[in-house]
């Protein structure tokens, strides 16, 4: 009696390759991964209506990736998709057309702007979009709320197998940080690439027993795009000033020691803060034991230089932070889950000590608003701006009084991203607030002789330069649930009135 028939849930053995015929011929088991088009991936995807696609934004303003996936699943005849991109920006404009044709029916993502951002303002998408924070995502994505079907990762280069990354080749992106995420977690994972290199491809950002498909693509995006829009270096006399007095409260908060770490926004202002914390650490003889974030150039230098010694990068903001985690064996490519996800064995927020964040306005209760313009319109990202103002040991945010006749400090902001009790110290031309949760700081702060007020006072002098705003108008209407970095529901953006 053959022994295998105890086991009649078991098939019997049929020949080495017979359950993975693909595996049989030595040249598909080498090339079974590569697509002759994208058609070719998306039909061998199992994508089907309704189902949920995902994209990485690591090259920003520049990307090219999600324009074209979609213009050609249009053109399949798809219906009914969730778009679920790490965050969406100016140069997304298309996916207006992609959702009144029909193709997107809902969308999860960390960011809106431009045209898309007005239209889903003004009520073009029947269900509300669901806008997370960079850790929160992966929370979500984790928890099986989001659940991401079919990934479409743009990378500069990858070998046959998919072992790929961004800080290699002509089109270098730098840090996959987001993308490594969808590569765990997709159903199926579809790389596009411009440059298919020898095996076995290093480093590997994401690794070949992650991905199922690779599409040659010539044109995925435009490095030189990346370090525009938000993630600009400013030459602005009144960003200076905040970021110069950004750099005094860091110098006299009680946290500006050898060995201490922060992390810089890409804000203007955030950005230059840094540029003033090299003058200092050179002075004093202060290095930073890490910086962490979406990286900037500034942060690469300060590393070249010595006075940081380790970069922790899930996204690189421009091109020189992506030559650093090229070249640095100190500058570290990390994905989201690592970076900022709440939920999370250990993220490297939970070791910031000080972090500089901008804000859209700032509230009496130091609430804070970085998505919705002073129009009630989707503007901005909620990015991982509540995931690391809730971890570091220090938050401070620097944003002007007023932008043009707007201020900036109000009574209540029109949309509360990160909590007031998150946010520590407030930075502006006209004067510094200090949460009076932190009153060791503010007496630190006012012994240093730097121009300490209340919020109140900020506010008040805010509406002596502009005048009390009106009221903005909204429907009834949901167009957007603003989630926090755990998942739960903070605040809801309406439709604006016309």
């Amino acid at each position: 009696m053959n022994a295998l028939l105890a086991f009649p849930e078991l098939s019997n053995f049929a020949g080495a390759n017979a359950q993975t015929p693909y595996l049989g011929d030595a040249a598909t088991k080498l090339h079974r991964k590569l697509c002759g088009s994208l058609e070719e991936a998306i039909q061998r995807s199992g994508l089907k209506d309704g189902m949920t696609i995902s994209f990485h934004h690591a090259f920003r303003e520049g990307d090219k990736v999600l324009n074209q996936v979609l213009a050609t699943l249009a053109r399949l005849g798809f219906k009914n998709l969730t778009l679920a991109s790490s965050s969406l920006l100016n140069c997304h404009d298309s996916v207006v057309e992609h959702i009144r044709s029909g193709v997107i029916a809902q969308i999860y993502t960390s960011g809106l702007r431009g045209k898309l951002g007005e239209a889903i303002s003004h009520g073009l998408l029947l269900a509300p979009v669901q806008v997370h924070s960079h850790g929160g995502r992966v929370h979500l994505i984790q928890s099986g709320e989001l659940k991401i079907d079919v990934a479409f990762l743009g990378v500069s280069c990858c070998d046959e197998f998919g072992n790929a990354n961004g800080s290699h080749g002509k089109l270098s992106c730098g840090s996959l940080g987001y993308a490594k995420v969808d590569a765990e977690y997709a159903g199926q994972v579809v790389l596009l690439t411009p440059e298919i290199v020898p095996f076995p491809n290093h480093p590997a950002s994401i690794s070949q027993d992650r991905v199922d498909l690779i599409v040659p693509m010539n044109d995925i995006g435009d490095p030189s795009l990346i370090g525009v829009g938000a993630a600009r270096v400013t030459r602005n006399p009144r960003d200076l000033l905040i970021a110069r007095r950004a750099a005094d409260v860091i110098e006299h908060s009680g946290y500006w020691k050898d060995g201490f770490s922060l992390q810089t926004g890409s804000g203007a202002a955030s950005t230059a803060a840094t540029r003033f914390l090299e003058e200092r650490m050179s002075a004093q003889g202060i290095t930073a034991s890490f910086a962490l974030g979406g990286i900037t150039g500034a942060i690469a230098d300060l590393h070249k230089k010595g006075l940081v010694k380790a970069v922790v990068d899930v996204q690189s903001f421009d091109r020189d932070a992506a030559e650093s985690l090229r070249d640095s064996r100190a500058h570290l490519e990390i994905s989201a889950n690592e970076y900022a996800n709440p939920s999370s064995k250990a993220a490297y927020v939970d070791r910031v000590d000080v972090v500089v964040l901008s804000a859209l306005e700032v509230d009496q209760d130091f609430n804070v608003n970085v998505i919705t313009g002073s129009d009630g319109v989707i503007r901005g990202a909620s990015g991982g701006h509540c995931d690391v103002a809730a971890a570091a040991n220090l938050t401070i945010l620097v944003a002007p009084l007023v932008r043009g006749r707007i201020p900036t400090v109000v009574r209540r902001v029109a949309t509360v991203v990160t909590p007031g009790e998150s946010v520590d110290v407030l930075v502006t031309d006209h004067g510094i607030a200090v949460n009076p949760r932190r009153p060791e700081v503010e007496k630190r702060l006012r012994e240093a002789a730097l121009p300490v007020m209340s919020v109140a006072e900020l506010h008040q002098k805010a509406i002596a330069l502009t005048g009390e705003p009106e009221p903005l108008e909204f429907t009834d209407r949901i167009v957007a649930v603003v989630r926090y970095r755990d998942g739960s529901a903070i605040d809801v953006i309406r439709q604006v009135k016309n």
